[in-house]
């Protein structure tokens, strides 16, 4: 048996991520009391009724705040039966979502006359804390389209990883917010800063009189080497736990020169060593693609 459990944030997108699962033949349930996921896991077990082979349940904020405390001791429960769990949470930044409410005109679910919107999104944050600490996976969908969205969905479908890993190495800036859905995190703040050169100030790492510069100073070539070393290590780890989405990202103050420089490069060194390599500049004025390594050969 396959059990999904989709869980976030009020106008993350869960909506879209169980509606990609029940294109993918999956048995969908949306605000399923906890209390009967067991139940419906166990009949399953024990008749082999093939109709909830594959499950995708939708949790939030409906649950009682009560039930949802007692998320991971459910989850420990299911998990000894042996059952292909796995736990996907869809969040976003406080703005987007409101951006989000504002457009839609949609009535938050823990908001009322004494609870403004605002506070309605916090008071679910820390409400859904236990099942966004439990969860294999974090989706931040602030700056993600559709497809980008139903993307990274496919990508945590339970076994689909096998010995395929798709990689994406996201560029960032510190001033904008540290990325919620990255797996490793790398600060190159302590790097030399193409921003003071005034020739450079308006170019990018992607740019080659960027590059050059960077590649003058021997503490970027060691910074590059010690992630690079760091990954090799690492990486082949996450592939054995039938991991089918990994996100790295390396941040810089503004996310435009030195950690764009990097992502690049990296990109390079581990093009052909991975079947798909995603590339995102998040603070970009352009968008970015992803690399195929089969198409690459």
């Amino acid at each position: 048996m396959q059990l999904v459990i989709i869980s976030g944030l009020s106008g993350a997108g869960k909506t879209v991520a169980l509606k990609q699962y029940e294109d993918l033949g999956y048995f969908c349930i949306d605000n399923l009391p906890l209390t009967l996921v067991a139940n419906m896991a166990e009949r399953t077990l024990h008749t082999m009724e093939k109709r909830y082979e594959r499950l995708a349940v939708g949790i939030d904020a409906r649950e009682s705040p009560d039930e949802i405390a007692l998320f991971p001791k459910y989850l420990d429960s299911l998990r000894e039966r042996n059952i292909d769990i796995r736990v996907v949470f869809l969040t976003a930044d406080e703005q987007v979502l409101l951006h989000r409410y504002s457009d839609t005109r949609r009535k938050h679910p823990l908001s009322d006359l004494k609870t403004s919107l605002l506070e309605a999104i916090r008071k679910e944050v820390r409400l859904l804390e236990p099942i966004s600490t439990a969860a294999d996976a974090i989706i931040d969908t602030s700056r993600l389209n559709l497809h980008e969205l139903r993307e990274k969905v496919l990508a945590q479908l339970p076994g689909s990883a096998g010995d395929k890993l798709s990689v994406q190495l996201m560029s960032f800036g510190f001033k904008h917010g540290t990325p919620a859905d990255a797996d490793f995190v790398f600060d190159v703040r302590c790097l030399p800063n193409p921003h003071w050169e005034p020739s450079l100030r308006n170019l990018t790492g992607r740019d080659a009189a960027v590059a050059e510069w960077l590649e003058r100073h021997p503490a970027v070539h060691n910074m590059a080497r010690d992630i690079r070393t760091f990954l090799e290590n690492w990486m082949p780890e996450y592939q054995k736990q039938d991991r089918a989405y990994l996100t790295i990202a390396i941040g810089c103050t503004g996310g435009k020169h030195r950690s764009v420089y990097l992502v690049e490069k990296l990109a390079k060194d581990f093009g052909n060593r991975f079947d798909h390599i995603i590339i995102k500049h998040r603070e970009s004025w352009e968008s970015q693609s992803s690399r195929d390594a089969e198409e690459k050969k």
